[in-house]
């Protein structure tokens, strides 16, 4: 099976290639076509969250093939099946390292509220910084839009955010965003995801936390 998903934005690539996994036959393979390097990444990643055998081919600068193969029924029963479960639970109960099971933090701007854009960034600022001193602390982080600017060179965030992730905090920054704003080869600290996988932690989430 062969998919064209060249000039698709983040995260149409993902969701074509996971449709095609649910319906394709058992074993076969299938070919995504795309035109972006973070496309390719996010592909790939998705392969070995799912325990998918891939390769990718680069035919040219702008040109590369994304090869999944693997019955993938097992993993999509499981994640459905996490989904109802965690729908199911309404109180968020800290685990033993202080980590709240299923509470995502969103940040989508490197400032905190609106008004001044100044005071709006050390609003900011103190905000993660004092997550850092709290008795429980988000399982995810999630930065998109100028939020992803917080997780790269020259935010003064870093160290706080290095700190929580040393204490089992997940942080994951928006790949397409870090491309817009030419941050992608800036990044400090946690991993590059895709809205994809944004959109599936929040749907998972049972809590979230918008500053």
């Amino acid at each position: 099976m062969k998919i064209n998903a060249r000039g698709m934005q983040c995260p149409l690539p993902v969701i074509e290639a996971k449709k095609a996994l649910k319906s394709c036959p058992k074993e076969e393979e299938i070919e995504v076509m795309v035109d972006n390097e973070i496309a390719v990444q996010n592909l790939t990643k998705m392969a070995v969250q799912m325990q998918i055998d891939y390769r990718v081919v680069s035919l040219n600068e702008h040109d590369f093939t994304v090869t999944l193969i693997r019955d993938v029924t097992p993993y999509l029963e499981e994640n459905e099946e996490k989904l109802q479960s965690i729908q199911e639970e309404k109180e968020v109960q800290p685990l033993a390292n202080g980590i709240l099971k299923g509470c995502v933090l969103v940040v989508s701007s490197d400032k905190m509220g609106d008004g001044d854009k100044e005071l709006g960034k050390q609003l900011m600022k103190g905000f993660l910084y004092a997550q850092t001193q709290l008795d429980h602390l988000p399982e995810t982080i999630i930065f998109y839009n100028s939020g992803a600017k917080l997780t790269t060179e020259g935010s003064d965030s870093l160290e706080d955010l290095k700190q929580l992730q040393e204490k089992g905090v997940e942080i994951v920054t928006c790949g397409l965003c870090l491309n817009y704003y030419q941050l992608t080869e800036k990044l400090q600290v946690g991993t590059i995801t895709n809205m994809y996988v944004i959109s599936e932690k929040m749907a998972m989430a049972k809590k979230i936390i918008k500053p």
